[in-house]
């Protein structure tokens, strides 16, 4: 009883003392060999279990069964040493609750990265810390698919991480497994905020060069703040343009609270030159059809405009920045754009150097005056 160790050739078990296998392998020795533990469970039936390659495990496992024993409980069956990561993650996209996230198709693209790198035939109990976070250090040495010149990024490589861990707390809740086995592992360090606005006359440039279809949303999303998906998915019936107002419900929205967005006239006047051409309770269409993504159009747009490192994502900033220094207050602002904390709030704001050279002082007096930053001497 106790540990026992597969000869990798035959894949016969044997004693730890024993030098070599019957079939003449030098166990000892060998690499990539699995260990199992040997017991009797509280029925004095003989039990064994396969626990991988890492003797540490099998030994913290063996003594989990003996306390177990000891204490005169039921030895709970390591269920993480049977399912392998491939059919836990099928299972995972199979479930209803997960095929209705909105992340679904994002889901999908971190598994087959995950199943590519881990291994889709590696057991649950061979996924250690340490081996995840090799696969953390190996994505950030890949070449990004989205930024053809730079790697992975670590947000990337983050949502991976939150995938294999959701995927893992949910197996535990459906009692697939015991417990999550990287639940410590730490995400890497993000360095994404961005500060990449336009001046009007970019903007200006940018919209002559945005084709017809491009042209009514990428206007909405300056005024607006509103994210990509809301922007696309708009219906007429979300929009009050004699109040002035789009109105979102809150499964349309990412914080999943409803919020209401006043129209800047220009967006207006433009998606009433829209309204008098409705043919379908969409509100923006390309060829009568639907917009799934406008990625490719708005990057060639950027690039006819000489317009470099901005995503369409930046167009939120420059509405929240915007309104920030046109004098609203932050509570209207985060209404608007649907934030709730200050912290997130605070990353969409970028204060420029001609702001700050407007900063107010206060005088010898101890009054508050007007002292221009950059002074001629």
């Amino acid at each position: 009883m106790g540990l026992l160790v597969e000869c990798p050739n035959c894949k016969k078990r044997t004693s730890l003392k024993a030098d070599k296998c019957k079939c003449g392998t030098a166990v000892k020795k060998a690499a990539h060999k699995n260990y199992w533990i040997e017991y009797y469970d509280e029925f004095g039936k003989r039990r064994r279990e396969r626990i991988g390659p890492s003797k540490a495990a099998a030994e913290q496992r063996y003594r989990e069964v003996l306390k177990a024993r000891t204490e005169g409980r039921y030895i709970q069956k390591d269920l993480s040493s049977k399912v392998e990561l491939g059919d836990l993650c099928d299972w995972y996209m199979s479930l209803t609750e997960v095929k209705a996230k909105a992340s679904y198709d994002r889901d999908g693209d971190s598994i087959e990265n995950l199943k590519r790198l881990l291994g889709k035939r590696t057991k649950i109990r061979d996924l250690t810390e340490g081996k995840v976070e090799s696969y953390q250090r190996t994505r950030l040495g890949e070449k990004s698919p989205v930024h053809p010149l730079s790697t992975v990024r670590p947000a990337t490589v983050n949502r991976e991480l939150s995938c294999l861990k959701s995927i893992l707390n949910r197996a535990v809740r459906h009692g697939k497994l015991n417990e999550n086995p990287i639940s410590n592992v730490k995400k890497l360090q993000e360095n994404n905020v961005r500060e990449r606005i336009l001046t009007q006359e970019e903007f200006e440039r940018l919209l002559t060069q945005c084709p017809p279809h491009l042209e009514p949303i990428v206007l909405t999303a300056y005024y607006t703040g509103m994210r990509k998906s809301e922007i696309l998915g708009l219906k007429w019936e979300e929009v009050d343009l004699e109040k002035g107002f789009i109105r979102l419900r809150g499964e349309r929205t990412k914080s999943g609270a409803g919020r209401s967005i006043p129209l800047h006239p220009r967006v207006k006047k433009r998606l009433s030159r829209l309204a008098q051409a409705i043919s379908s309770e969409r509100v923006f269409l390309r060829q009568g059809n639907p917009l799934l993504d406008i990625k490719k159009g708005f990057r060639g747009a950027c690039g006819r405009a000489g317009i470099q490192d901005f995503t369409f994502h930046d167009l939120r900033h420059c509405a929240i920045n915007n309104l920030r220094v046109a004098g609203n207050d932050y509570i209207k602002i985060m209404s608007l754009s649907g934030h709730r904390t200050n912290s997130v709030f605070r990353r969409y704001t970028v204060v420029t150097e001609e702001e700050l050279s407007k900063m107010k002082w206060l005088d010898d007096s101890g009054s508050t005056e007007r002292i221009d930053t950059y002074m001629d001497t």
